[in-house]
């Protein structure tokens, strides 16, 4: 499935811009499924460099942006890289599942339009968005997994590439951009992505090998521990009984080295049972010791391993 992750050919280096840092990363294929690290540096963003949002400007000087991407890209030793796939910050972008109540064939791009404009608050031609069909509903309905970003925040971070003399081929949300490690180790068991930023996170949930809800949540830190116990007893109530022994079993923490040890604690509470933590080697990525860990690379790398099939 999603035709995106899977068709077009992109480079095997990618970005990942966050609100505080900049990350790069280039990945040699190793086996099946298996990927190793090839470059990668990370630089600290001064404050407000980057301050992202969904409806406002995001990016406050761009010659300060690419001054920090000059540094890192020469840190990695990928200075001479010039084609790039690229993860924006959770909150440069909206993800949801837009499900369907009935249209026909002539109406549909219409009506999934409408639905994004509910959804994502802000009109279908003002953004770009990205939409793949999934499996329909338990009632019948259509659904389809969707991002979101605005064309005038893409245009910001596009222009600072340009005038880098790089161009950037792919583009999407970090917890999308991470949920390609989950869709690339498909096993019949339920999975969870919980993508964490300072002002709260995103979950993805897969089962049979596809996203089957999402949710964005945004709350302080102190707040994270009982929205992810509220997840997890949503799921516990809604998907727990007819999944079986296809129960939610691995967890996926991205973005905060400190919440898997909660998480397991979080969950043996909801749900009454150990889940596993999904780490970097789990899905197929070898990170050698003394460098970066999973959460700074999981996002940019889950672009990059496009590049290397």
């Amino acid at each position: 499935m999603f035709s995106f992750l899977t068709e077009p050919s992109f480079p095997k280096a990618a970005i990942g811009i966050e609100s505080d840092r900049v990350t790069v990363i280039a990945l040699n294929k190793e086996g099946r499924n298996r990927f190793g690290v090839r470059n990668a540096a990370s630089v600290d963003l001064p404050a407000s460099i980057v301050q992202p949002q969904f409806l406002g400007t995001n990016i406050s000087s761009r010659a300060g942006l690419r001054n920090v991407l000059q540094d890192v890209a020469g840190l990695a030793g990928l200075l001479g890289q010039r084609n790039w796939s690229v993860s924006l910050p959770s909150n440069s972008a909206r993800t949801a599942i837009l499900t369907l109540e009935s249209a026909n064939k002539n109406e549909i791009e219409e009506v999934l339009d409408w639905k994004a404009e509910q959804s994502f608050g802000a009109p279908a031609a003002q953004l770009r968005i990205s939409k793949h069909r999934i499996s329909d509903d338990a009632e019948g309905r259509t659904r389809y997994f969707a991002s979101a970003v605005k064309l005038a925040v893409i245009d910001e971070y596009e222009s600072v590439f340009e005038e880098m003399g790089w161009k950037a081929g792919l583009i999407l949300p970090r917890p999308v951009c991470e949920a390609n490690w989950l869709l690339r180790n498909q096993m019949p068991e339920d999975s969870l992505l919980l993508s964490v930023q300072d002002e709260g996170f995103t979950a993805v949930l897969f089962g049979d090998g596809e996203p089957s809800v999402v949710r964005s949540v945004t709350c302080r830190e102190s707040e994270k521990d009982d929205e992810i116990y509220r997840l997890l007893m949503f799921y516990n109530d809604r998907f727990g009984a007819e999944r079986g022994t296809r129960q939610l079993n691995r967890v996926l923490t991205v973005g905060s080295r400190t919440i898997s040890d909660r998480v397991v604690d979080i969950a043996r509470e909801a749900l009454g049972r150990t889940v596993g933590i999904i780490r970097a080697d789990d899905v197929g990525l070898s990170i050698p010791p003394g460098t970066l860990g999973f959460d700074e690379l999981a996002a940019p790398a889950g672009l990059a391993v496009l590049g290397c099939r």
